[in-house]
């Protein structure tokens, strides 16, 4: 009796580099579209943008919280760095400023990002912990500043919360009308967290009228028409 023939194998690399590129395809979509319109995307609008299928999506990326882990990873590995070279500097009080300036800047930079930060996903462990680490060094941070006699004590880190909010805020309602009021904003927060002798960096300019006067004309409008 002639034995059954043996099954031909899978190219397996080539599926492995289809599968990748999905991947890499379906990451840089996410990355354009949450970096412009936040994260109230869909999984649905990422799978169109990709060009690929949703079933490919979710084999790719099971939930949202996954998706959204792996596209702000060296985002959340940067916001976690920002702290250590903030301890490092030798002036407490210039590394405390200069981390809350390059923190909102990296919200600036990107309204998905600006979300992460304000908001918590407890399935998303890996981005938990990196969020996690970022805090403890900045208590650290606190205390370092605060014994200058530059921060005031009555700080707390909840301030920072209410900070990343706010600018969240402004970065979402002024857009590309008026991109540069968030420094304004930061300009503002430093000086309320400051003592009365801290040195202080000079306050940015205030937005012009013109300019803070569009953003104005387009928060109000619906989002559809944006």
């Amino acid at each position: 009796m002639t034995p059954p023939e043996a099954p031909v194998p899978q190219d397996e690399p080539a599926l492995r580099a289809d599968a990748e590129r999905n991947r890499e395809r379906i990451m840089g979509a996410a990355r354009r579209l949450y970096a412009t319109e936040g994260l109230g995307v869909s999984m649905a609008a990422v799978a169109r943008q990709a060009g690929v299928g949703k079933a490919t999506l979710s084999r790719r990326f099971a939930t949202r919280e996954e998706l959204i882990t792996a596209v702000f990873a060296d985002r959340m590995d940067a916001y976690a760095a920002a702290t250590a070279e903030a301890l490092a500097d030798p002036a407490p009080w210039h590394g405390f400023t200069r981390y809350l300036e390059a923190v909102c800047a990296m919200q600036a930079a990107d309204r998905g990002f600006a979300d992460v930060l304000t908001m918590t996903f407890p399935a998303a462990k890996a981005l938990e912990a990196r969020r996690a680490e970022a805090y403890n060094r900045f208590l650290e941070l606190i205390a370092r500043a605060r014994a200058t006699g530059y921060l005031r004590t009555d700080f707390t880190p909840e301030d920072l919360v209410i900070l990343l909010m706010a600018n969240a805020g402004v970065i979402a309602a002024t857009g590309d009308a008026a991109p540069e009021t968030w420094r304004r904003l930061v300009g503002h927060m430093i000086r309320s967290f400051a003592t009365p002798d801290a040195p202080l960096p000079p306050l940015p300019p205030a937005p012009a009228p013109t300019a803070l006067y569009r953003a104005m004309i387009r928060f109000a409008r619906p989002e559809i028409d944006r």
